[in-house]
């Protein structure tokens, strides 16, 4: 039996911070310079009172509306989020109750970044292989604004808030296809906020700036952007080699890339060392920022709607980032 996605949908909140609005508050910035490096003009925040599953329903009541899905099929819940609403419960079962889907749906969240939406796709097809459902709602719905200090200009130009639906059966448009996933906990410490968790549950801490002006705080989202950009252009070309190897393809058989939507920058380098043509190489994150886990899926249904993809396409997913984790895998249409 066969796993394939049938249906993808996304929610952005309705606030918007454009460069501008950054430039005042970091004059040392410059609108073309946020813009022409990190490739970003504008990203949504969630509101105050706008949490992680409050935007998974939004997305998944768009995903039934728009795509017409009749959510009395749906009989799994599967949720990517690194900003749960508690610790305890799931906010998967949250969402059950206020989509209103039946009390024999399986329902969990999973902690996972830039790779989790891929990883989503694995146990998803698994569940599907396995007999164990037939119509899995994969949400992915990050809050990472929410985690960073006002004054820290370059995380705040880089994210944005988004959530999105992807509906996983036996029929659809695109085959999942094998997997190549990955670890290495040694990054931990390069992409994190210390303070909240039961590790380190104290908070309050004043925080101090860092040799580029940012104000960095252990109650705040922390990123060591050199170690990242290494980290992944290390982790990526080995990654692609071997979800081509997996699956039997060669780099020429691939009609679109699509890889987290990190930042302009860092997809340009890693583009050209991959030696992907940019007709290829697919970017959308100008208007929403790096989304996290969200970025691959924004993609594709952007990809989609712009008729980048077409039956018979094999497209190439990338996911890389906090954890360190990364995950690849092949979607054929």
């Amino acid at each position: 039996m066969e796993a394939k996605i049938k249906a993808i949908s996304y929610y952005l909140p309705e606030k918007i911070l454009t460069n501008s609005e950054l430039v005042e508050a970091f004059p040392e910035w410059s609108v073309e310079k946020v813009a022409n490096k990190i490739g970003v003009s504008k990203r949504h925040i969630s509101a105050e009172n706008e949490l992680s599953s409050d935007m998974a329903i939004k997305a998944a009541e768009i995903l039934f509306s728009e795509q017409q899905i009749d959510r009395s099929t749906i009989d799994f819940i599967i949720l990517c989020t690194q900003s749960p609403d508690y610790y305890l419960p799931t906010s998967a079962c949250i969402i059950q109750e206020k989509l209103g889907l039946n009390t024999s749906t399986g329902a969990f969240d999973f902690n996972l970044g830039c790779s989790g939406f891929v990883y989503g796709l694995a146990m998803a097809k698994g569940f599907i292989k396995g007999g164990i459902a037939k119509n899995i709602l994969l949400l992915t719905a990050e809050t990472y604004t929410k985690f960073i200090h006002e004054g820290d200009k370059g995380n705040r130009t880089i994210f944005g808030d988004a959530a999105t639906a992807t509906l996983i059966s036996t029929d659809g448009f695109a085959t999942i296809e094998e997997f190549d996933l990955g670890t290495d906990g040694k990054g931990a410490e390069n992409l994190i906020v210390r303070t909240g968790g039961l590790r380190n549950q104290k908070t309050g801490t004043l925080g101090e700036l860092d040799e580029f002006g940012n104000i960095i705080s252990s109650d705040h989202l922390f990123m060591n952007g050199g170690e990242i950009f290494n980290f992944t252009l290390d982790a990526v070309p080995k990654l692609m080699n071997n979800v081509l190897l997996k699956n039997n393809l060669g780099k020429d058989d691939i009609d679109l890339f699509v890889f987290h939507q990190a930042n302009k920058y860092m997809l340009n380098h890693l583009r050209k060392k991959l030696g992907v043509e940019e007709e290829k190489f697919y970017y959308f994150l100008e208007n929403v920022g790096n989304t996290v886990s969200s970025t691959i899926p924004i993609a594709l249904y952007e990809a989609m709607k712009e008729n980048k993809i077409h039956v018979g396409s094999n497209v190439l997913l990338a996911g890389f980032g906090v954890g360190y984790s990364w995950g690849g895998t092949i979607l054929k249409y």
